[in-house]
């Protein structure tokens, strides 16, 4: 009996220990290094990007380029001499195996483009950050879900 019961809980702390080293491994959690600094800066940064009056918006455009557009109030796009830098990143939510990253060229219509390996399905998040030609940051992460075909 003895042997049986230890036996049981060193299968349950086996499992325990492999899976909290699989979650630390494919995912830290870290999102800032300093959650304090981050916070007593958000409400300036998220007046700034607001001021600025631009909406993100990616999809695919085919398997294998990412569409961003960056549109203004009035619905048209940003011009290019306002936007100064792009810098993006897709991936998974939960680990960071897949992730790419991005480089956007803008299109004569307006939006930009990026080459990408092609996504499997499943939620996938595009981490953009855009620099306005006066130096204010723009950032979201945008949600873009791959449906099975």
């Amino acid at each position: 009996m003895l042997v049986i019961t230890l036996s049981f809980f060193a299968v349950i702390i086996g499992v325990n220990l492999f899976m909290a080293i699989k979650a630390i491994g494919t995912f830290s959690g870290l999102e800032v290094r300093n959650g304090y600094v981050a916070s007593q800066q958000f409400d300036a940064n998220r007046a700034a990007q607001l001021a600025l009056g631009w909406t993100a918006i990616a999809g695919l455009d085919g398997p294998e380029r990412l569409r961003l557009d960056f549109t203004d109030r009035e619905g048209s796009f940003v011009a290019a001499e306002k936007i100064a830098s792009i810098e993006a990143s897709i991936g998974r939510p939960t680990e960071r195996d897949e992730d790419q990253e991005l480089a956007f060229e803008r299109m004569p219509q307006g939006y930009y483009l990026a080459p990408i390996t092609p996504l499997n399905p499943g939620k996938w998040y595009l981490r953009l950050k855009a620099y306005a030609a006066d130096g204010t940051l723009f950032q979201q992460r945008l949600q873009i879900y791959i449906s099975e075909q």
